[in-house]
C-alpha cells in the first residue's frame, strides 16, 4: 500500500486548529533578535517627538491667539488659549500702524536682489572649484571654508567706515552689493560638493559637441544641480528677509527700512508705554508668511540639497 504525501496546507493549519480548540502545549517562541524592549523604545520615541513638536508649535499657537485677542484681553489672568471674541481687525490695523506695504516692498527688493546675486556667484565659484583645473584651486577652497568660521559681526565697524566713506550710508547698496557679488562661503561649499558628484564624462561629451564652459554651466550643470541652488535660494531668502542688524546699522531713513527693522516700530522708545501686542503679533504672522510659503513650496529640493553634503565624493 502506497502512502500519499502529506499536504503542506494541512501541516501549516494544524497548529491553528489546535490553538482554536484548546490551549497550546508550548507558547510560541519570540522571533530571533527580539528582546521585548521594542514597545518601550517606540513609546520613548513618540514621547520625544511630541515634546519637540510642542516646543515648536506652542509659541506659534500663542502668537496666533494673541493676534486674535483685543488689547486688554492679552493681559487677562489666567491666560486663555482661545479668546472670548476674535479681533480680526488686528490684521488690518496692525499693518497700517507701521506702513506695512512700503516695508514689504523694500524687503522684497532687497531680498530678491541679494538672493539672485548670491546664488549665482556661489554656483559659479563652486563650478570653478570643482570642474576647472587652475593653480591654487585647493587653497581658494580652504580660504572659503575657513572664512565660515569668522563671525560676520567682526567686520561690522570697518565695513561701516568703508561704506560711509564711499557714500553708501543710508542706501540699500551695503545690503545688496556684498551679497550680489560676494556669494556666501557655505553656498560655495555646497555648490562644490554637488558639482563633484556629477561625472566628468558629461563635461567631456559636451566639449566634444563644441560646448564651452559657459554653455556647460548654463545648459548642463544648472539643471542637474537644481536641488542645490534651490536650497541656497531658500537659505539666502531666509537670511536676508530676517536680517535685522545690517539694515539697522546702514539705514537711517525710515522710508528705506525693510520689514525686519520696521517691525520694531511697535515698541515705543519711551519707558512705561506698553506696546500693542495684538497688533504686533498679527503683523508678525503676516511677516512670517513669505518664508513659510517658499519653504513648503520647495521643501523637497531643500531636503535633497542638504542630503547631498554627505553623499558626494572628493576628487
Amino acid at each position: 500500500m502506497t502512502t500519499l504525501p502529506t499536504d503542506p496546507a494541512e501541516t501549516v493549519a494544524a497548529p491553528a486548529l489546535t490553538a482554536a480548540g484548546e490551549e497550546p502545549a508550548h507558547p510560541p517562541s519570540r522571533p530571533p533578535g527580539s528582546t521585548g524592549k521594542r514597545p518601550l523604545r517606540t513609546t520613548a520615541w513618540y514621547a520625544t517627538a511630541l515634546f519637540v513638536c510642542a516646543v515648536m508649535i506652542v509659541p506659534l499657537l500663542w502668537m496666533i491667539t494673541i493676534g486674535l485677542k483685543s488689547r486688554n484681553a492679552v493681559f487677562e489672568l489666567p491666560p486663555r488659549l482661545l479668546p472670548h471674541e476674535f479681533s480680526w481687525r488686528n490684521f488690518i490695523d496692525g499693518p497700517q500702524a507701521i506702513h506695512f506695504p512700503r516695508l514689504l516692498l523694500n524687503s522684497t527688493i532687497i531680498t530678491a536682489l541679494s538672493v539672485l546675486g548670491g546664488v549665482m556667484t556661489a554656483m559659479m565659484a563652486g563650478y570653478a572649484l570643482a570642474r576647472l583645473r587652475f593653480p591654487g584651486r585647493k587653497l581658494w577652497f580652504y580660504l572659503f571654508v575657513g572664512s565660515m568660521l569668522l563671525p560676520g559681526v567682526v567686520g561690522l565697524i570697518p565695513l561701516f567706515q568703508l561704506y560711509k566713506s564711499i557714500g553708501w550710508y543710508d542706501t540699500w547698496l551695503p545690503l545688496i552689493v556684498p551679497a550680489f557679488f560676494g556669494g556666501n562661503p557655505l553656498f560655495i561649499f555646497l555648490a562644490r560638493q554637488y558639482f563633484l558628484a556629477i561625472p566628468y564624462s558629461i563635461d567631456e561629451a559636451a566639449k566634444i559637441d563644441g560646448a564651452g564652459h559657459l554653455r556647460i554651466f548654463v545648459s548642463v550643470m544648472l539643471p542637474l544641480t537644481r536641488p542645490a541652488w534651490i536650497t541656497m535660494a531658500i537659505l539666502a531668502f531666509q537670511a536676508s528677509w530676517n536680517d535685522f542688524l545690517n539694515p539697522l546699522v546702514y539705514l537711517y531713513s525710515a522710508d528705506k527700512w525693510p520689514l525686519s527693522v520696521g517691525m520694531a516700530q511697535f515698541v515705543s522708545p519711551f519707558a512705561g508705554q506698553t506696546p500693542n501686542w495684538s497688533y504686533y503679533m498679527a503683523t508678525n504672522l503676516l511677516y512670517m508668511l513669505p518664508p513659510l510659503i517658499l519653504f513648503f513650496a520647495a521643501q523637497r529640493y531643500f531636503i535633497q540639497g542638504l542630503g547631498s553634503l554627505g553623499s558626494t565624493t572628493q576628487k
